[in-house]
């Protein structure tokens, strides 16, 4: 993409599994990244650690925490363009720590707003989540979906939605909403359920999940990567949320299976771990995209399958294997 060679580009959340995919995206297209990366004492750098050196060499990578305003306008400052990524994501975590989750995805997102409003950002894309629609009152889900809170996590990234919504409503700031459905790939941590799936095949006897039942739509990390920059960037997509899903879905136990299968492990058993459902009325049943928008206003469309992605995640796994925990239950 042409229009993003030399462009100053910020993208908070740099560490985290999409944001480490969407910065080595961006370097690939020449775009000057500036890689916003949580603050810890350990100088930990996330997923960016796991890049290639030269993509790394190419980064221009700040610590600093989102929740800080001062912070977030000096990592602003320069930029041409701003991708949000930067929040507490994990819902099992949201219902012990719904304050953090509060303060981090939407004061957080208030501070970009802010800093990208003051010194006139070109463009802001900000990251929601299909989580934000709740349990589907109708499939496939289109961006007129009513919004459903069900848990804190989701209820805190509808209000870091609303919050931007209101910026380009109030301010004109050039925001655009991306809204992606459940992204899957390398780097992806156990707190998702198909790296859990996979980490658990390769050493234990039997693959302990939570609810088998919920269906979900399925978009490959490299996919959902390409989509960010040619929605979030589209000339037709300034104010508007749009969906970035593959459009069919799947339950989560068939797609254990495919993965075993993949693996040539179909004899292995999955079971549900009680230890792992959510609570009844926040566990979300029914996820699957309306891509219309995106195809129709900014020519986006998955190029990846379903299988083709697993199988990709599971050899990337079994070279990785040691950054998993398989015996542990992540939250």
């Amino acid at each position: 993409m042409n229009s993003l060679k030399h462009k100053k580009i910020l993208v908070t959340g740099a560490g985290g599994f999409i944001g480490s995919h969407l910065v080595e995206t961006l370097v690939d297209y020449g775009s000057d990244v500036r890689a916003f990366v949580k603050y810890n004492g350990r100088g930990d750098l996330g997923l960016l650690q796991d890049l290639p050196a030269q993509t790394r060499g190419a980064l221009d990578i700040i610590s600093g925490d989102i929740r800080d305003p001062f912070f977030v306008k000096e990592a602003v400052k320069g930029c041409d363009i701003v991708f949000h990524l930067a929040a507490l994501i994990g819902i099992p975590y949201s219902y012990i720590a719904p304050s953090d989750y509060v303060s981090v995805n939407i004061q957080g997102t208030v501070n970009v707003l802010q800093a990208c409003r003051e010194l006139d950002v070109q463009r802001v894309v900000h990251t929601s989540t299909s989580e934000a629609y709740g349990t589907a009152q109708y499939v496939p889900i289109d961006e007129k979906h009513p919004l459903q809170g069900q848990s804190p996590y989701s209820a805190s990234k509808i209000g870091a939605d609303k919050i931007a919504e209101s910026y380009h409503q109030s301010f004109e700031l050039p925001v655009t909403i991306v809204r992606p459905f459940n992204t899957f790939g390398p780097r992806q941590s156990a707190r998702a359920f198909i790296p859990t799936v996979i980490s658990q095949a390769l050493c234990r006897d039997k693959v302990r999940m939570g609810s088998l039942d919920p269906v979900r739509d399925m978009t490959f990390v490299k996919d959902t990567a390409e989509g960010f920059i040619q929605v979030g960037l589209g000339d037709n997509s300034i104010g508007k949320t749009i969906n970035l899903g593959v459009g069919e879905g799947e339950t989560i136990g068939n797609i254990a299976r495919m993965i075993l299968d993949i693996m040539n492990m179909s004899d292995k058993p999955v079971e549900q771990d009680a230890a792992r459902l959510r609570p009844a009325n926040s566990e979300v049943m029914r996820l699957i995209s309306d891509n219309t928008l995106a195809k129709e206003c900014c020519g986006w469309q998955p190029k990846y399958s379903l299988r083709e992605g697993l199988t990709r995640t599971i050899e990337w796994i079994r070279s990785n294997h040691e950054m998993f925990r398989p015996d542990e239950y992540m939250v």
